[in-house]
């Protein structure tokens, strides 16, 4: 499938991987429906991409919530005529321990909090889905080719602190496979579906973090840097446009390798 002139809604657009993702595309001759929770940065992106030549419109979305999606694929549909596929980068993180002691005590001084919980599954999981269901059905329907991807992480191996991050992209990474299976089984042909799972990525807020514990993790990066959301895009494109890769979820980790002897945790 070649990526100019196709169609993507692009969640979480409005910074990082989702905006790489955008932009990229747009480059490539692809129109681009971005989706975030802040209409302002979506609509800035959208507007960059437009400045630049590229096709984009920007759109205030909740992935939460079932009207916001819809209506983000519907105003996809009027803009563009149709839909060649999403991606959902919209994404959250809220890390703690499942329950954390009191050195001197030994006792529970804190624990994960429910909300903190639910708020990761609600939008990294009921979001892309709710996302990848309205994209599906109209790309059913309009008899659109495409590519459903999910955006997992390497942390779907388990990652300590994120019981709840970890659950959610270890649960993305196996839906590529189960949506393909049954679209197989239903005989819907022309749109695959494909998990994306990056190491760690420079994005503003990883580059922001203690610099110490960045340059731990980088030392464990084969490739010896984080990997750039451009390149993270760059996968993407090469899966559209590679027909072969279907119902699988891809590592992009520049060889993250969590010490010298292991591969995996």
């Amino acid at each position: 499938m070649e990526l100019r002139d196709s169609v993507f809604v692009v969640t979480g657009g409005g910074s990082g991987i989702g905006e790489a993702v955008a932009k990229h595309f747009a480059s490539r001759g692809a129109a681009v429906a971005i989706g975030d929770l802040s209409a302002e940065a979506a609509k800035k992106v959208a507007a960059e991409i437009q400045i630049s030549g590229g096709r984009a419109i920007g759109v205030e979305t909740d992935v939460t919530k079932d009207e916001s999606v819809s209506a983000l694929m519907d105003r996809a549909v009027s803009t563009f005529g149709k839909i060649n596929g999403v991606v959902p980068c919209a994404g959250i993180i809220k890390d703690s321990l499942l329950v954390n002691i009191d050195k001197e005590s030994g006792h529970v001084k804190k624990a994960m909090e429910s909300a903190a919980f639910r708020a990761v599954i609600e939008v990294n999981l009921v979001g892309s889905f709710i996302s990848i269901r309205e994209a599906a059905k109209r790309m059913v329907d309009g008899g659109w080719k495409g590519v459903l991807f999910t955006i997992s992480s390497v942390n779907k191996a388990g990652q300590i602190g994120q019981l709840n991050y970890s659950s959610s992209k270890a649960a993305l990474a196996v839906w590529p496979r189960i949506i393909s299976g049954e679209f197989h089984m239903k005989g819907i042909s022309g749109i695959r579906c494909v998990g994306i799972a990056p190491g760690y990525v420079g994005t503003a807020m990883v580059n922001g973090m203690n610099q110490e514990a960045l340059a731990a993790i980088v030392n464990d990066v084969h490739i010896g840097r984080l990997i750039t959301p451009e390149e993270i895009a760059r996968c993407i494109e090469s899966v559209v446009e590679n027909e072969a890769i279907d119902g699988t979820c891809l590592e992009i980790t520049g060889g993250l390798t969590f010490g010298p002897r292991s591969i995996a945790r």
